[in-house]
C-alpha cells in the first residue's frame, strides 16, 4: 500500500458518518443474503464481515456446481477450498441491485447444480 492509499484509508476511517453508513449497508446486505438463502432452503454461517457463506447443503462438489452455474449466469461468487467449508459459496455484500440479480439467478443455479 503506498502513501496516498494510506492517507485515503486514514481519512475514510476518520469520517465517522461515512463509516457508519458503510457499516449499515453491509449489515443490510448480510441480512438480504441470509433472506435469499433461506428463501431457497439454504442456511448461512454467522458473519461479521463483508461477505456471507451460504451452506449449499451438500458437499464441495455440489457447492462447486452451484458456483459454476452462478458464474455462467454472470454472478461472481467464491468458494472456500478446504472441507468442511467447501460445501459453501461465499457471497459478497453488494448493492441492492446486485443482490437482486443474485436472488433472481440462485434458484435456477441450484436446480442446475442438483441436476
Amino acid at each position: 500500500m503506498n502513501r496516498v492509499a494510506q492517507a485515503g484509508a486514514l481519512a475514510a476511517l476518520r469520517d465517522e458518518a461515512w463509516l457508519a453508513h458503510v457499516q449499515a449497508e453491509v449489515t443490510r446486505a448480510r441480512q438480504e443474503i441470509a433472506r435469499i438463502a433461506a428463501e431457497n432452503g439454504l442456511s448461512t454461517l454467522p458473519s461479521a464481515t463483508n461477505f456471507v457463506a451460504i451452506d449449499c447443503g451438500g458437499d464441495g462438489a455440489l457447492a462447486g456446481r452451484v458456483l459454476q452455474a452462478l458464474v455462467a449466469r454472470g454472478v461472481f461468487v467464491r468458494m472456500p477450498f478446504v472441507a468442511p467449508q467447501n460445501r459453501c459459496i461465499r457471497v459478497s455484500c453488494g448493492r441492492p441491485e446486485d443482490l437482486a440479480v443474485f436472488a433472481e439467478t440462485l434458484p435456477d443455479a441450484l436446480a442446475e447444480a442438483r441436476g
